[in-house]
C-alpha cells in the first residue's frame, strides 16, 4: 500500500465496522451502503419493503461486500427491537447506525388529513428516535458508535417548489434531534451529525422532476446550477462515519450545491 493510500485508509476506511441503514432499499441508501462496503463495513439494510432492500444487497456483495437484509418497520418497537438484535447477533454489533427511512405527502396544507401528517411524523421522526434508542443501548456500553440521520434542506425552510409541510416539519425536528441527542451521548463516546440534502433524483422524486418546469426552478435555485443525485451523498456519510470526523459531532452537513447559502 502506498503512503498516500495509507492515509486514506486512515481517514476514511470502516474495515471491520457494521452499518445498520434504514430505508436500506431506497435509493440513499444504496449509495451510502456501497460506499461503506467499499471502505470495508459491513452492512445491515432494513426496511419494510424487503425486496427492495435485497436488490441493494445485492449490489453490497456484486462489489465483494457484506450484506444483511433486516425486515423492520422503524414506527413500531418490536420490530426495530427484533431487527437490531438480529444484526447484533449475526454481525456482532452495530458502530455506525444511518437514520434514512422516510415518507412524504405532498398536498397543500388544508387538503392534507390528519392521518398523512401523522404517518409522516411517525416514520421521519419517531421512527429516527426509536433506532437511536434501540440502538444506542448497544452503543452506550461500548462507548463508541456514530449515528447519522439523513435530514433535509427543508429542514431549515419551507419548499417554494411543492407543498410540503409534514415532510418540512419532520426534518426540521430531526435537525434538532440531531443537536439534542448529540449533546446527550458525546459524553459517553457517541458522535450524532445529520445531512441535509438538496432535491435528489431518485425514484421517489421522479415524478416531480420529470416536470420540465420543476427541474428548472430548482437549477436555477441553486448556485451550482443541478438537481443532486444519490451519489453526491456518499462522500458526506462516508465522512460522517469514518475517523476522519472523529471531533465532528451535532453538525448537520448541507449536500445541497449551496441551496442554504442564500
Amino acid at each position: 500500500m502506498s503512503p498516500a493510500a495509507g492515509y486514506l485508509a486512515e481517514l476514511f476506511g470502516l474495515d471491520g465496522d457494521v452499518a445498520l441503514i434504514t430505508g436500506g432499499g431506497g435509493a440513499v441508501a444504496e449509495a451510502t451502503a456501497l460506499a461503506y462496503a467499499k471502505a470495508g463495513a459491513a452492512v445491515a439494510l432494513a426496511d419494510v419493503a424487503v425486496d427492495a432492500a435485497e436488490r441493494v444487497a445485492g449490489l453490497v456483495r456484486a462489489a465483494g461486500g457484506r450484506a444483511l437484509v433486516l425486515e423492520m418497520d422503524v414506527t413500531r418497537e418490536d420490530s426495530v427491537r427484533a431487527g437490531v438484535e438480529r444484526a447484533v447477533a449475526e454481525l456482532g454489533r452495530i458502530d455506525v447506525l444511518v437514520n434514512n427511512a422516510a415518507v412524504n405527502v405532498r398536498k397543500p396544507p388544508t387538503e392534507l388529513s390528519h392521518a398523512e401528517w401523522a404517518r409522516v411524523i411517525d416514520v421521519n421522526v419517531t421512527g429516527y428516535f426509536l433506532c437511536a434508542r434501540t440502538v444506542g443501548a448497544h452503543m452506550l456500553p461500548r462507548r463508541a458508535g456514530r449515528v447519522i440521520n439523513v435530514a433535509s434542506i427543508m429542514g431549515f425552510r419551507g419548499s417554494p417548489i411543492s407543498p410540503n409541510l409534514a415532510y418540512a416539519t419532520s426534518k426540521g425536528a430531526v435537525v434538532n434531534f440531531t443537536h439534542a441527542l448529540a449533546g446527550e451521548w458525546g459524553p459517553h463516546g457517541i458522535r450524532v451529525n445529520a445531512v441535509a440534502p438538496t432535491y435528489l433524483r431518485t425514484p421517489l422524486t421522479a415524478r416531480l422532476l420529470d416536470q420540465p418546469e420543476v427541474g428548472a426552478r430548482i437549477a436555477a435555485r441553486t448556485p451550482m446550477g443541478r438537481v443532486g443525485v444519490p451519489e453526491d451523498l456518499a462522500g458526506a456519510m462516508l465522512f460522517l462515519a469514518a475517523p476522519a470526523s472523529a471531533l465532528v459531532t451535532g453538525h448537520v452537513l448541507a449536500v445541497d450545491g449551496g441551496w442554504l447559502a442564500w
